[in-house]
């Protein structure tokens, strides 16, 4: 995809979203074995899917979001409620009957729409599916021997409704699309011999450990300028925060967190909702992120109501689990830690197929949020700047500067990672982390190279913080004329060598697109790195774990320290990015002009490590973004209410 293929706002990219089935294939050999195709879909086969509508007049809502944090506008901080969004942004009640009607005739039920009007959940038959999109569905085994169906030619959207439909998830049932954004060391302290450091809990009535690998969140609080909020009496009480997730979990565990560090919590407060029947419960699902994503999100606004979306690991379901959080508008905060490469919806043989309305999707979702003062927050990813590294076995495959999704939606606040201080002991090595750094473990490489080593074999590359430049969504306007915000980069050529580590045979697959003026991300980073990482407490995972990190304790952190912010405002908050790239004043951006976002009140940059690619450096870096926070002074710096001013 060319740069001037990029969507410039909502508006285009629901336009862009109606040609992409057009584009062509690129061609390429198959990289890994493919799913055992086990013929034509039983024509009579029942299945649910859910038909994504388009916003009406996208542009009028990019304006309006615009205008709601913008602090010289008559409408800041005022949000809409579900049904003021949906009487002036979503299809109408006669183009719901549209399309209803249409499914209707061909035999398929309408089971549900969605409060906002942007979601028709609707069940059929194979055949009624295939005939109403055009297409026809195969049988597949995958590599676990887990059945499922998908399109064997893209769907296509009747005439009569390509001004409503947007994209149709659930086609497609393929699982474990998507991963957590979480990590650990276990598997690095193993190959080299070391044993996990002990569980350490908070002595006495204090809710901080002060110990790497057993912090909680009351050493995030301390870390991060929380503690003067509580002192105020910021508990988040009558604030709710929200997790997005693709797995059950125990709520008991969270329970058994808070009372085990110390930390007194509202009673009786997580409500879960399963979204399409709510995701599973198992270690290896990801019930221990969930449970991660509760524990400190909740722990970090102790008085709060929490509400848990879950849902299956599928298209469909990471859809869905968006669109019902904002439907039900119930969460002042929202915070997801799953996501996958952003190319990964590009048309790539052997590893995607074209779906890059999906990314639109999302899209909207977040841009409700928005509208309606939701604040939401995504993990960045783990893998450095090297994003599909996590997700396909490198060195298998080449390196490429790639970022996640859908932290790289520009209407959601992308959570990346850093280092505290301290000194990270490995046997006989350590390594001083002087002041908080970008989060990358090539600090690790001289270690590693003293065992005989290379990054890989040692298992450390190219484990960091997510970052960098988005080939999808344009660089937003609250990063224009920021100093260090970053354009794609050159030869990023993916590449699969089948016969590895004879790398002279290769497989070509794709070309990131270069010098594309694309969103860069994180916004902001909170602590991620394993070895100054954090307790977690899951049943299914077997109990107290320890050492653990990774983006996906930064977006829920984030999610409570905001509920607090809001809190302290007398408001919710709605977009963020605007409002923390405008704290600062003054510098000059690549593109000329004057910047409006950089070091601030509330905004601690990080000025040293790097993420195998972004290093630290004064002002915005795609390794920690814009820098840390401090909670306290964001709640003085931050505007208020036009009314409370």
């Amino acid at each position: 995809m060319r740069s001037r293929d990029l969507p410039r706002s909502l508006m285009t990219a629901v336009a862009l979203a109606a040609t992409l089935a057009l584009a062509p294939a690129a061609r390429a050999e198959r990289p890994a074995p493919a799913p055992q195709d086990m013929g034509a879909t039983p024509a009579a086969t029942t299945m649910t899917v859910s038909i994504v509508l388009k916003v009406r007049d996208p542009e009028a809502l990019d304006e309006f979001i615009a205008d709601t944090v913008n602090p010289d506008s008559g409408r800041y901080h005022r949000f809409l409620s579900v049904e003021q969004f949906r009487d002036r942004f979503a299809p109408s009640d006669g183009q719901i009957r549209r399309v209803t009607r249409y499914l209707q005739g061909l035999g398929i039920s309408v089971d549900e729409v969605y409060a906002n009007h942007l979601i028709i959940k609707a069940t059929g038959t194979a055949a009624q599916f295939s005939q109403a999109f055009s297409t026809s569905l195969r049988d597949y085994d995958d590599d676990h021997g887990k059945r499922f169906h998908r399109p064997d030619s893209e769907p296509r959207v009747p005439d009569l409704l390509q001004d409503l439909v947007l994209y149709v998830a659930g086609l497609n049932t393929q699982s474990s699309q998507f991963h957590p954004r979480s990590t650990n060391a276990q598997a690095l302290r193993a190959r080299l011999g070391q044993a996990l450091p002990a569980v350490v809990l908070p002595s006495g009535n204090g809710t901080a450990t002060g110990v790497p690998g057993s912090f909680t969140t009351g050493d995030v609080a301390g870390f991060y300028g929380v503690n003067p909020l509580y002192a105020k009496g910021y508990t988040g009480k009558g604030m709710t925060v929200g997790i997005a997730t693709l797995a059950d979990f125990v709520p008991a565990d969270a329970y058994t967190y808070w009372s085990s560090i110390g930390q007194a919590v509202k009673p009786n407060r997580i409500t879960q909702v399963r979204v399409d029947g709510g995701g599973m419960l198992s270690g290896a699902a990801g019930s221990g992120e969930t449970s991660l994503d509760v524990e400190q999100s909740g722990g970090l606004a102790p008085d709060a109501d929490i509400v848990v979306y879950d849902a299956p690991n599928t298209e469909a379901g990471f859809i869905d689990v968006f669109y019902k959080a904002v439907a039900d508008n119930k969460v002042d905060t929202l915070s997801v830690s799953w996501g996958s490469p952003e190319i990964y919806n590009f048309n790539i043989p052997g590893v995607s197929t074209d779906t890059r309305p999906v990314l639109v999707a999302y899209h909207q979702a977040f841009a409700e949020a928005a509208a309606q003062g939701i604040s939401a927050f995504a993990a960045a990813g783990d893998s450095g700047a090297y994003d599909t590294n996590r997700s396909l076995p490198a060195p298998q495959y080449s390196s490429i500067l790639t970022a996640d999704s859908p932290a790289s939606d520009p209407y959601i606040v992308a959570a990346g990672g850093t280092t505290v201080p301290g000194t990270i002991t490995l046997g006989r090595f350590s390594a001083p982390i002087p002041t908080e750094q970008v989060w990358g473990w090539d600090y690790l490489a001289p270690f590693c190279s003293s065992l005989g080593l290379d990054n890989n074999a040692c298992g450390i590359y190219s484990v960091g913080g997510g970052g960098g430049v988005s080939v999808f969504w344009p660089r937003p306007a609250y990063q224009r004329d920021v100093p260090g915000i970053r354009r794609s980069e050159p030869n990023q050529i993916w590449t699969y060598y089948p016969k590895y580590p004879d790398t002279s045979v290769q497989q070509y697959l794709y070309t990131v697109p270069a010098n594309v003026k694309g969103r860069n991300l994180p916004d902001v980073s909170l602590n991620s790195d394993p070895f100054t990482g954090y307790l977690v407490y899951s049943s299914t995972d077997g109990g107290w774990l320890t050492g653990y990190g990774g983006t996906s304790f930064a977006a829920p952190q984030l999610n409570g320290i905001f509920a607090l912010v809001a809190q302290a405002k007398g408001s919710r908050l709605g977009l963020l990015q605007p409002q923390l790239y405008g704290l600062g004043r003054g510098q000059r951006g690549d593109d000329g002009g004057r910047n409006t976002g950089n070091a601030s009140p509330g905004v601690v940059d990080v000025v040293g490590g790097d993420n195998w690619f972004y290093t630290g450096i004064p002002g915005y870096e795609p390794g920690a973004g814009l820098g840390t926070i401090n909670a306290a002074a964001l709640v003085r710096a931050l505007p208020g209410r036009r009314n409370d001013d």
